[in-house]
């Protein structure tokens, strides 16, 4: 007989919490556990599988529905592999339109901020630009005339020595 879990073990060795754990049985992501004479959930190291195989999946920002799926193909493993595909590939164009989407809003917020800047920083809020385009209903400030005053900031990166401590500098 293989060792029994208790709850606070299995997510533990997860990096799970106790209600996670509980939350994904009670939506069937994982089995309903079997119980100790006291009534304590038990699990064995099937489940500690399946909730590390779920919490990837979160990780990676599938959906609970797409989690749901991907368990259903793990449990029927005679499954064509290009369904698996086919959900990572669907999810995969949501992450790329939800990047072009922040991507779009990156250049707005850079617009009215750059307006500011131009305009009125240091003046009092109730002149702010920024505060005046947040109350235009529909409009994007980053097509707005003269609003392209800011071209996007580079990150300054410290050099692999300075994140180890060093602080020195390549030269160039």
């Amino acid at each position: 007989m293989s060792a029994r879990l208790s709850i606070g073990l299995v997510a533990r060795r997860t990096g799970a919490t106790v209600p996670t754990v509980r939350y994904y049985e009670e939506i069937g992501l994982l089995p309903a556990a079997s119980r100790t004479a006291s009534g304590q959930r038990s699990y064995d190291e099937a489940t500690v599988r399946r909730l590390v195989f779920i919490r990837r999946c979160r990780d990676f920002g599938f959906s609970i529905d797409q989690v749901r799926e991907l368990v259903g193909l793990v449990d029927e493993p005679d499954r064509p592999c290009v369904e698996v595909r086919d959900i990572a590939a669907s999810h995969l164009q949501q992450v790329r339109r939800k990047l072009d989407e922040l991507k779009a809003l990156e250049t707005s917020l850079s617009a009215i901020v750059c307006g500011c800047n131009v305009a009125c920083a240091g003046g009092a809020a109730v002149d702010c630009t920024i505060l005046e385009d947040l109350a235009v209903p529909g409009e994007d400030p980053a097509r707005a005339p003269g609003t392209g005053c800011c071209p996007p900031r580079a990150v300054e990166t410290p050099s692999f020595n300075e994140t180890q401590g060093h602080g020195v500098r390549p030269s160039g």
